[in-house]
């Protein structure tokens, strides 16, 4: 189709310029003609045949290429169309390409008394378009263009596409034993480019889950062994020695030992339903109002004062958060002297809630490790021996599962721990009441009046 195009091109655009230049040529002979007198063509273009025949087809005048030959052409042009062009083929098989003018019927009658008379001008057809040869020319070259197109776009496509297998065979060689490899990176923000960056990206967040993950399985087994190893021992020591092991304490102990697991079992279990991130019912709840709630519920020990805002609202779990709350104001009450203060109020657009106690509070190096799983301080295994240092981390896991934060934050004295989350509105001010578990204080009203429990 392209090849026929491109003959169907040339063939046309030859036709065109070689019947205009023809039509020029003769116009300017029959321009020169005089009442007797035809002067002999000497054309100096390639339009280099031309003739006057008369009426019965005898040439009068012709150029010297044309001379001796027979009229070019039977073509007659008629009166209301002077020109004419074509191509004529003699029995030798020479091709002509010519025009045909008729001249204007007053200089018919003014040159030769009215008898009609014809002007040939032409030129032999080029041997390229007389015979194949164009046909053939185009279409090896579109052949050629099309070959090479073809390997031009094999061969970009094959640079191209050399990135990515480089990647599919690195991507090929890791396995969960060894993610320390890294796929190859091109130069530059190419497509493939940003997917090896992307690729690596993910690979080392994947290696570092992993090692998480290895670190999370050790820890746990530690933890695990530990409890269940005293309590082998402890039967082990009933079985062997019955009449100096008193039955009821080994009960005892071995009670208490499983205490221990079950609360290690149940904080792992709710570790994992927060990283699998299932749906859970979420409502609108006053963080204020759940502080104070949770404060006298775990009334005893040291007293806990509790300073809230109005309308301190969130969208949130509520039995997710009341967790938070309590390992916040157990673990304060855990290391308090004499005095733990939480507070929760809107700050911007979010809900701060904050515990604070007097006790000797956390090196500013261990206040990320105290998040870690089965990450315990020396103070904090003196206190609570049995405890299981996952409360903690669960209640950081919350607090991201509710889009919010859970830090520690410098303190005059002792341990501040500061959870932020999104409010369900904007910002706003609202008086403020003082609580005082045991002893309750309103500020802010001018009023004050006790209540114990």
């Amino acid at each position: 189709m392209i090849g026929a195009s491109i003959d169907f091109l040339v063939l046309d655009r030859v036709q065109i310029h070689v019947s205009q230049e023809a039509q020029r040529v003769a116009t300017n002979w029959i321009g020169s003609f005089k009442p007797g007198v035809t002067p002999r063509p000497t054309p100096k273009t390639r339009i280099n045949l031309l003739q006057l025949v008369d009426s019965h087809g005898r040439v009068v005048v012709a150029s010297a290429a044309a001379a001796g030959r027979p009229a070019l052409s039977t073509m007659r042009p008629p009166v209301d169309n002077q020109i004419q062009d074509g191509t004529v083929c003699s029995a030798g098989g020479e091709c002509v390409m010519l025009v045909a003018v008729r001249p204007a019927p007053l200089e018919i009658r003014e040159l030769w008394g009215g008898e009609p008379h014809f002007v040939y001008a032409g030129m032999v057809q080029p041997s390229l378009l007389a015979t194949d040869d164009l046909e053939i020319f185009t279409a090896a070259g579109v052949l050629l263009t099309a070959g090479l197109i073809a390997w031009g776009n094999w061969w970009v496509g094959g640079r191209s596409m050399r990135p990515v297998a480089a990647i599919r065979e690195t991507m090929a060689e890791i396995t969960v034993s060894d993610l320390s490899l890294r796929v190859p990176q091109p130069p530059g923000r190419s497509e493939y480019a940003l997917l090896a960056r992307t690729a690596n990206q993910t690979l080392a967040r994947l290696e570092e889950a992993v090692k998480q993950q290895r670190r999370f399985a050790s820890t746990t087994s530690h933890e695990l062994r530990t409890p269940l190893t005293g309590l082998r021992a402890r039967l082990e020591e009933a079985v062997l020695y019955p009449h100096d092991v008193d039955p009821r304490e080994t009960v005892r102990e071995a009670l208490a030992i499983t205490d221990r697991l079950e609360t290690i079992v149940d904080d792992l279990l709710v570790l994992a339903r927060l990283r699998a991130g299932g749906p859970v019912a979420h409502e609108p709840i006053d963080l204020g109002i759940l502080v104070k709630e949770e404060a006298a519920a775990g009334m005893g020990g040291v007293p806990v004062h509790v300073r809230i805002g109005r309308d301190v609202n969130v969208q949130g779990n509520r039995i997710q958060l009341i967790r938070v709350v309590d390992n916040l104001l157990a673990n304060a009450r855990r290391h308090a002297e004499t005095r733990v203060e939480a507070t929760a109020e809107r700050v911007g657009d979010h809900a701060v809630v904050t515990v604070t106690d007097d006790g000797d509070g956390i090196a500013p190096q261990d206040r990320e490790r105290v998040f870690e799983r089965f990450v315990r301080l020396d103070d904090g295994r003196r206190r609570e021996p049995g405890g299981s240092g996952l409360g903690l981390a669960i209640s950081r896991d919350i607090a991201h599962a509710h889009n919010g934060t859970l830090l520690i934050e410098d303190s005059p004295r002792g341990a501040r721990f500061v959870l932020r989350l999104p409010l369900m509105d904007g910002t706003g001010s609202s008086p403020v009441h003082e609580i005082r578990l045991g002893v309750l204080h309103f500020a802010g009203e001018g009023q004050a009046s006790a209540w114990r429990t």
